[in-house]
């Protein structure tokens, strides 16, 4: 259904004070498309239409809005109401919504929850962005060793409706430290009578509160798993993570590597509502650094006018060279970047990875050499050919190594390696480019060089 048509029925059955309407209108979506129908309009039409619908369908609904949209939505909900909705939604959804929140408001809401509802909010709440602790969920399943499956069952039965996943279950003792874990499936199959602690996998994996939120997202796709617990340092079971939430958290690390790449900062909203001040702040600073490192090209371009005076057909071969160069950096920066972010690879590797990069940039230059010696020959004779091709073989190696070792660079500096970007390889590779073209040139030609402008 086209969303601007959904959101005009909503606003005409608002007026109409249809609440039934709303209601059929809102429960024939999921929360998640209807969210998309929501953000078209205004945040007092929000909370209104919010009124009309059941309180989990409500609360599920508010957590797929984007953040901006929640906080909009929530800034002019009354406190009751809102206590009402974060009381209802799940326990890491409901933590991300209070973060947007004046510290006033968050203290007015938790006065109005259940006492324990609030200790788990300010728990969940105390862990460090960008850790697992941030991004867990205290709504799993807990049984002890002792029982047997069916005893389990019962009480997965029990409890299914306020988790967040019962495909598993973890196994804890008296003090909750983590002994083991069971499948669901695992329940379903096995004898009523049998133990859990016969049945469950004693070596479970598991992630520290503290750790970073890439390696939550690293040990979830390599053990292909649904969710993953979170353990302190006594190996006491504080939370799980599961698949989704850590598909958000790739999603926006890669977005924010992508910005990166490209030279600009992060956004932390939507490129559709961004302003225009925004953009600007977000991408004028790297660019008037790279304006400023791009000088010593011109500068380098400078040391060698009588080169250029000489054979002008040298000008020519300038732009095809360099930017050869800036495009085989460009290409190795994005490989070692992505490596570098999935694990794939490590600083100890680099050497490794250097003297592979060697031989695969000189073969793409000898290749690329041969291509362009025929128009060298075309547009200056064998003299002109010879520099141009001897050029982008060293160029393209240079470019290569320059793009391959700036993100091990950076992350050796604690750096994020995606701020090794391709604007930055590319102004590095030009300015190794000039200065390789008409050195090669001068040389070769046996010609003077003139002293810098």
């Amino acid at each position: 259904m086209d969303v601007t048509k959904t959101s005009d029925n909503l606003r005409a059955l608002l007026a109409e004070d249809k609440d039934a309407e709303i209601r059929d209108i809102c429960n024939s979506f999921h929360p998640a498309a209807l969210a998309d129908h929501f953000e078209h309009l205004e945040p007092e039409e929000r909370v209104q239409v919010l009124q009309c619908l059941d309180p989990l369908f409500r609360a599920e609904l508010i957590g797929h809005l984007d953040p901006n949209t929640q906080l909009d939505t929530v800034e002019v909900m009354p406190d009751a109401e809102l206590a009402r909705t974060v009381t209802n939604m799940s326990a890491d959804e409901r933590v991300d919504l209070l973060k947007l929140l004046p510290d006033e408001r968050v203290e007015e809401v938790l006065r109005t929850v259940a006492k324990a509802e609030r200790e788990d909010i300010l728990r969940l709440g105390a862990y460090k962005e960008g850790t697992a602790g941030a991004i867990m969920t205290s709504e799993y399943v807990s049984i002890p060793p002792d029982i047997t499956a069916r005893e389990a069952l019962d009480k997965l039965r029990l409890e299914a409706p306020n988790k967040e996943t019962i495909y598993c279950a973890y196994v804890v003792d008296n003090k909750r430290r983590l002994l083991g874990l069971i499948s669901l499936k695992d329940l379903i199959v096995a004898r009523g009578h049998s133990l859990i602690e016969d049945l469950m996998t004693k070596e479970a994996i598991t992630v520290l509160a503290d750790e970073p939120q890439e390696e939550v997202a690293r040990k979830l796709s390599q053990y292909d798993l649904i969710a993953i617990p979170v353990v302190n340092g006594n190996n006491t079971l504080v939370g799980i993570v599961t698949f989704d939430d850590v598909l958000d958290v790739t999603e926006a690390e890669a977005t924010t590597d992508f910005h990166r790449i490209g030279a600009s900062g992060s956004l932390k909203e939507s490129l559709r509502d961004a302003s225009l001040g925004l953009l600007y702040r977000k991408r004028v600073p790297w660019l008037l650094i790279l304006v400023f490192i791009n000088i010593f090209s011109g500068a380098a371009i400078a040391r060698y006018e009588e080169v250029i005076e000489a054979y002008v057909a040298l000008v020519f071969f300038l732009p095809l060279l360099i930017d050869s160069g800036g495009n085989a950096g460009t290409q190795s920066a994005t490989l070692m970047v992505r490596a570098l972010a999935t694990g794939d690879v490590q600083l100890r590797d680099w050497f490794k990875l250097l003297s592979r990069e060697v031989g695969v940039a000189a073969a793409i230059g000898l290749s690329m050499a041969v291509a362009v010696s025929f128009l060298g020959i075309y547009r200056g004779g064998a003299e002109i050919a010879v520099v141009v091709s001897s050029t982008m073989i060293i160029v393209v190696l240079v470019g290569s190594l320059i793009g391959m070792s700036l993100p091990f660079a950076f992350t050796r500096l604690k750096l994020d390696p995606a701020a090794a970007s391709g604007p930055l390889v590319t102004s590095l590779a030009d300015i190794a480019g000039v200065l390789i073209y008409f050195g090669i040139a001068a040389w070769y030609l046996d010609l003077p060089l003139v002293a810098a402008a």
